[in-house]
Formats: structure tokens, sequence, C-alpha cells
């Protein structure tokens, strides 16, 4: 009869594709929301498995403690600030209404209060556009523009660990630890080499699918691989003749 494909078995909540717990430090997302400024202190940068941008701790002033993406530029033991009237500058959360336009943000709200959702891994950050009323307009790291509520703080500076990318894997061995720190799966293979028991890929001797890749979007998990509701494939027209 032949097993279940990746995409089923991936779906069964197993501990063989889940994320591991090991190295893991805590989430990255900002305190409640306050009235007023609070005073913070950086006691630490940690590494997380999983997470290219080192975490830092910072004490707040209250006693209370939290872990976010550390941006460029923060070292231990450095104050930082959090509230509306404080100064522009590396690592200090404000709203995004509060930010002066041009102003380069990580680690950015999507709603306020959420603590923090985008622009947070490594090397990655945001540009304020414009203020309009309650909503402030974003480039994001796509390079897509977006409309965020004024009220959703960011942190100043963009997420350290840039260029991270910039260094290959020298080994299968780091390739596969890094997919399983986040819960990948490594190696893959083509579907078109599995068997057609294993894959809707699979079977045949010339390694072709044998029937069109672009699936629906409602297919069911066993097949839904390849193409999925793509609008076009291919070269996607005739090119224009100079």
């Amino acid at each position: 009869m032949g097993k279940r494909i990746k995409v089923q078995r991936r779906g069964q909540g197993t501990p063989q594709f889940q994320s591991a717990h090991t190295g893991k430090v805590a989430p990255a997302k900002y305190p409640s929301i306050t009235e007023g400024t609070i005073q913070g202190v950086v006691r630490d940068l940690q590494h997380e498995a999983g997470r290219g941008a080192p975490l830092a701790l910072v004490e707040l002033e209250n006693g209370t403690s939290f872990y976010t993406a550390a941006p460029e530029g923060l070292a231990i033991n450095q104050d930082v600030k959090l509230g509306r009237e404080i100064p522009i500058e590396v690592g200090n959360v404000i709203p995004l209404g509060n930010i002066p336009e041009g102003t380069l943000v990580c680690n950015i709200e999507l709603k306020p209060g959420d603590g923090g959702k985008i622009a947070k891994s490594s090397g990655s950050y945001a540009t304020i556009i414009a203020h309009n009323e309650d909503m402030t307009v974003l480039k994001l790291p796509s390079k897509r523009s977006v409309q965020i509520h004024s009220g959703a703080r960011a942190t100043i500076g963009v997420t350290s660990g840039a260029g991270r990318m910039e260094k290959p894997f020298l080994k299968a061995g780091e390739a596969w630890r890094a997919s399983k720190a986040k819960g990948q799966v490594y190696p893959t293979a083509h579907g078109v080499k599995m068997t057609a028991s294993s894959h809707p890929h699979g079977g045949g001797r010339h390694r072709r699918p044998g029937k069109s890749t672009t699936v629906s979007r409602l297919s069911p998990p066993g097949a839904k691989v390849g193409l999925i509701a793509a609008r076009s494939s291919g070269r996607g027209g005739k090119r224009r003749r100079e």
C-alpha cells in the first residue's frame, strides 16, 4: 500500500516533526503596555537555538524583565527606555506614532500589545514612511508597504546578526542541526524520485510527474504538493521583442 507522504505525517504532531525544546531561552516579547516611561537595563545577551539574532535580557525598574531581539549596537549594562516621549536611540521601545519618518525600526507589533511580530530575524528592519492620523505607513523587509496602528510599539535600530546567511554550511551535519532546531526536515528528496505510493509525483522511468503539478488550494493533504494554488507557471507568456 505504501506509506503516507511527508505532508500527511507532519500534520500528526509527532515528536519527529516538532521543534526541539533544547536550547530554547524564552519568547521575545515586549511587556504589557503601561502609561509613562519605564527605565530598563540590558543584563545579558544570549543565543537561542533556531534563532539567528541574539536575545537581550532587559530588567526593568519595576522588578520585571523580558527578552527581546537585540538590535545592532546594544551592549550589556546599557540603559534602555520604554515609553512615548523618550529619545530616538538604539534599543529604546517607542510607539510608531512617536517615531520620526525615515527611522529604521525592528521587532514591530502588528497590533498594540501583541509583543512584537515583524522584523525580528537577524539583519531585518522596517522603515517609517509616513503618519496618517492613527495609522503609520511602514516599508517592510519585503519592500512592501503596510499600515499599522500608531500605538503599536517597535525597537529603534536594526536586528543584529546581519550577514549570518553569507557563511555557507560546510558540512551536511550543520545543515541538519540548523533544520532540526526549527522543526524542519532535512534532507529533502524530490517527489519525482520517490515511488508512486510515496508521493503524487512519484513513479515512472523518466523522472517526470506525468501530470500537472498545480493543485487546488482546497486539495487534501495527500495531494497538496507542488505548485499550490498557482496563478500561472512556466515563462508566463510571450516575451516582448526589442
